[in-house]
This record gives structure tokens, C-alpha cells and sequence, in this order.
């Protein structure tokens, strides 16, 4: 039985190289991926500051400092502090919904300019606040800017990039995504050490800086070819813009493929209710799924409360930040490594692999704190480093697969008629997810305590086999053809039949 199916990756190959454009694009665009990454990263460190706290939260500041007996696992558990962090993916999840038609009406141009726009007001809005209103308020704009930048800014990336370097190129979004939690966790380290007490404004405000190379960046660069032919059918500009990027004057070839898929666009006048026709199945099933996986690897607790579980475990507020710029720096390593391989050996490798390496460690973390970190006191410093070795090896293994690959393959896998409304269903469930771990966290820590990393593990399992079975390879495939992946696969060929000719491009009667 075959599981991967596929496309031969020289079939269908367009003419082009890389080119400065090209590139320039895909980097001022994942300035996006370091607006999300380093917003990931900021409410985790400042939300393990004691000025901050006792501004704040003053409940949770005086459980850790006045001598109350509480379980290690309890310490951080306050419904406020978890909805200062995943109020931002709450209005992340309703903005992506109105993204999607930002997105297919006024071009991906015009979503990248309203997220960036968006988190300029969100971080002025937190280092600038003086109560919790104001701070969560903040939070809500960011999440805004997240809504419209997770939606459109994949698609800018896939749909500028050659079929062979697509791989590459979009992920360094999730690059920007790995810098971005690294940049705020040094800031963090550095801000808390601070006299007076006020590092975190400098923490919260300086989402500002990637921010305005986006917005800056969505007004000087070109929308993709693709877009340009959706929205205004200017076929002339189109043509000039994918000559620009594609470095060469012979584009006629995927020129006629961008017309196709166009001509079916055109034809669809509500793309999310094409996408629940049963010809889309597989898509729709991997809008959901992939980024609901994503989010159960458990790298959200991670990521958005690093310093809070090192500060469990024992480690002081200090060296509970350096923790967590350690493993970024992990996490961003393997990203690189993801970015040079993924157009090489595929996506399906990468998400064994990392699947195998999560598993193992989450694993062996939920033990060994099982056996020595009770509901008082504390882990000796070497096990508590112990710990902190495992989380590194831990999250290289989500570096190099459901990481950049969570928001590779779906900016992949959607035809043109669909691909707002599917990038939009895969954003919302992304940040519906991360909103209810990042709510729920700190109650599951206090109750499951060491078991969290189990009930992780176990989704790492189930995803793992969900990858190796219903995901095909989309290596090298012209995004315009990667729909011709779910008629070939074993399993999806019964939902697509015959309704997707080998042109993949016959219009709907």
C-alpha cells in the first residue's frame, strides 16, 4: 500500500531562478513570523516578573512570596494571568475569519498592511499600560495583527517561490517565528534586571520593530502574480511581476496555470462553502487537523511558560529566563537545519523524525520530574539542568518538523478558489487551540502536574501515525498542481474521484 503518493518533481516545473526579489519579499514577510514568534515568547518571561505580577496580579505575586504552602504546581495557576496571554489567539481566531476575505478581495498586500498596522497599536497600547484593561486591551490589537498576518503572509511566501525552493522559503516564516520567541526571551532576561521595575513596558512594546518592517513592506513590495490575477484580473502587471521574480522573460507556462486556476476562482462565490464540498475533504481535514496537532505537540507550554516551569522546578527568576533563551536557541538551530532539508527529503521525513524525538523526550521528562519533583520544595540543580537538557532536545525536534512544516503544508495544499478560506480555517483553529491551552494550561499543570508531559506525548503519537498515513509528499509539486496529490493517494483518491481531471484545472459546470 502506498501512503506518500505523489507527483514526479520534474513534472510541471516552471522556468525561474531565485532572485533578489524574491527573497527580499519572503523575508520582509516573515517579519510577520517574528511579530507572532516574538508576541509568543514576551508574555511568557513578563509574566514571570515579579514587578509585573505584583502590578497585575498581586494574588499570584503574594503565593509565591508570602510563604503560602502551595504545591510547586499550583504557584501560577490564575485565570487572569492565563487570559493576560491567550487573550491575543481569542482575537486572533475571529480576525483570521474576516481575514480570509481581506485576503481574496484586496490581495495578501492588504492583509499584511492591517496586521502590521495592528500590532503598531497593540504594543503601543502595552508598554503603555497602567491596568489590566489596558494591558489586555493591548493583547486583543496583537492579536488582530496575528489574525490577518498567520492568514496572509504563508500564502504571499508559497505563492512567490518556485515549486523547488517553496519548501524553504516559507519556512523561514517559522525562522522568523523561532527568532522572534529567542529576540523576546533575551529582552526579557535583559529588561528584568531593570531598577525600578518597569523592563517589562520596554518587553511588551518593542513588538513594534518587526512591525513597522511589515508595514513598511507591504507598501513597497508587489502582491504576488497570483493575487494580482484574482482580485483585478490585470493580467499585463501580473505578467511583469512574475517575470520580476521569476528573473527570466519565459513565464508563459505558469502564467496559463495561474489563468486556470483564476478562471475557477472566479466562479466561486462563497470559497467557504466550496471548501465542505466533498471534492475538498482532504483539504478541509488537513485546514483542521494539522494545525490542531501542532498545538497538542505541547510546544505552546513551552513556549508561552518556560520561565514560569523552570521557576517550578527551582530555578531563580534569572536563571529561569536564561533557560528559556537557551532552548530557543535550540529551536531555532533546527529550524535553519528544517530550511536546508525540507525541498530535499521532503515534508514526511522531517515529521517522522521529529515526531519520534518529541514522544521520546516528553516521555522521559514526565518520569523523571515524576520521581523527583513532589508538590513542595524543589529539584537539585543538576536535575533541574537535566530537565532543561530534555526540553532542548525536545523542542529541536519540534524545530524540525511540526514547527515550520505546520505552516508549510497547509500554505500548500489549497487551490486558488479555496486557498483564503482554507489558510483562514487553519489560522482559526491554530489560535482557537492556542487560546484554550494557553487558558488552560496552568489549571492542567496543577492538577496533572508532571502527567502534562504524558497527555502530550500521547497526541505526539497519535499525529505522528496521522502524518504517516493520510499526508502525501508535496516536495517539488507547483502549488497550482498539488491537488492532484488527493486523487493519486490511497486513501483520499475515494473522496476526490473522478471529479479532478488530470488537468486538474476543468472548471466547474
Amino acid at each position: 500500500m502506498a501512503f506518500a503518493g505523489g507527483i514526479p518533481g520534474e513534472r510541471g516545473q516552471y522556468n525561474g531562478k531565485v532572485t533578489l526579489l524574491v527573497v527580499l519579499s519572503c523575508v520582509v514577510a516573515a517579519s510577520g513570523g517574528l511579530i507572532f514568534g516574538y508576541d509568543l515568547g514576551v508574555s511568557g518571561g513578563v509574566t514571570s516578573m515579579d514587578p509585573f505580577l505584583k502590578k497585575f496580579f498581586p494574588n499570584v505575586y503574594r503565593r509565591m512570596k508570602e510563604g503560602i504552602k502551595i504545591s510547586n504546581y499550583c504557584k501560577f495557576d490564575s485565570q487572569l494571568l492565563t487570559l493576560f496571554t491567550s487573550s491575543l489567539y481569542l482575537s486572533g481566531l475571529v480576525s483570521s475569519l474576516f481575514a480570509s476575505t481581506v485576503t481574496r478581495v484586496f490581495g495578501r498586500k492588504a492583509s499584511m498592511l492591517v496586521a502590521g498596522v495592528a500590532v503598531l497599536i497593540g504594543s503601543a497600547l502595552g508598554g503603555a499600560a497602567s491596568n489590566l484593561y489596558m494591558l489586555v486591551f493591548g493583547r486583543l490589537f496583537l492579536g488582530i495583527g496575528l489574525g490577518f498576518g498567520n492568514q496572509s503572509i504563508p500564502l504571499y511566501i508559497s505563492e512567490m517561490a518556485l515549486p523547488k525552493h517553496r519548501g524553504a522559503m516559507n519556512i523561514i516564516f517559522d525562522t522568523g517565528v523561532g527568532i522572534g520567541v529567542l529576540i523576546a526571551n533575551i529582552i526579557n532576561f535583559c529588561t528584568e534586571k531593570i531598577d525600578g521595575g518597569w523592563g517589562w513596558r520596554i518587553s511588551l512594546s518593542m513588538a513594534a520593530v518587526p512591525a513597522s518592517i511589515l508595514t513598511i513592506g507591504a507598501i513597497i513590495l508587489p502582491d504576488t502574480p497570483n493575487s494580482l490575477i484574482q482580485k483585478d484580473n490585470n493580467l499585463e502587471k501580473a505578467k511583469r511581476v512574475l517575470q520580476r521574480i521569476r528573473g527570466t522573460n519565459d513565464v508563459r507556462q505558469e502564467l496559463d496555470d495561474l489563468l486556470k486556476a483564476s478562471s475557477i476562482s472566479k466562479t466561486t462565490k462563497d470559497p467557504f462553502k466550496k471548501i465542505l464540498r466533498r471534492k475538498y475533504r482532504p483539504q478541509l481535514v488537513m485546514a483542521a487537523a494539522i494545525p490542531f496537532f501542532a498545538q497538542m505537540t505541547g510546544i505552546n507550554v513551552i513556549t508561552f511558560y518556560a520561565p514560569i516551569l523552570f521557576r517550578t522546578i527551582g530555578l531563580r527568576e534569572s536563571s529561569s529566563l536564561l533557560s528559556a533563551v537557551v532552548i530557543r536557541c535550540f529551536n531555532v538551530g533546527c529550524t535553519f537545519i528544517s530550511m536546508f532539508v525540507v525541498d530535499k527529503q521532503g515534508r514526511r521525513v522531517l515529521f517522522m523524525l521529529g515526531g519520534i524525538q518529541m514522544l521520546a523526550t516528553q516521555v522521559t521528562i514526565g518520569g523523571f520530574m515524576t520521581a523527583l519533583l513532589g508538590d513542595h520544595g524543589g529539584l537539585s540543580k543538576a536535575s533541574a539542568y537535566v530537565v532543561l537538557v530534555l526540553i532542548c532536545i525536545y523542542i529541536s525536534g519540534f524545530g524540525l518538523s511540526w514547527g515550520p512544516l505546520g505552516w508549510l503544508v497547509p500554505s500548500e495544499i489549497y487551490p486558488l478558489e479555496i486557498r483564503s478560506a482554507g489558510q483562514s480555517i487553519t489560522v482559526a483553529v491554530s489560535f482557537f487551540f492556542c487560546f484554550l491551552i494557553g487558558q488552560t494550561f496552568l489549571a492542567m499543570l496543577c492538577h496533572m502536574k508532571a502527567g502534562i508531559f504524558f497527555f502530550f506525548g500521547g497526541w505526539v503519537a497519535l499525529m505522528t501515525l496521522f502524518i504517516y498515513f493520510f499526508l502525501p509528499e508535496t516536495k517539488n509539486v507547483p502549488i497550482e498542481k498539488v491537488e492532484q496529490l488527493w486523487k493519486e493517494h490511497w486513501f483520499w483518491k475515494r473522496f476526490v474521484g473522478d471529479e479532478v481531471d488530470d488537468s486538474i484545472y476543468k472548471l466547474d459546470k
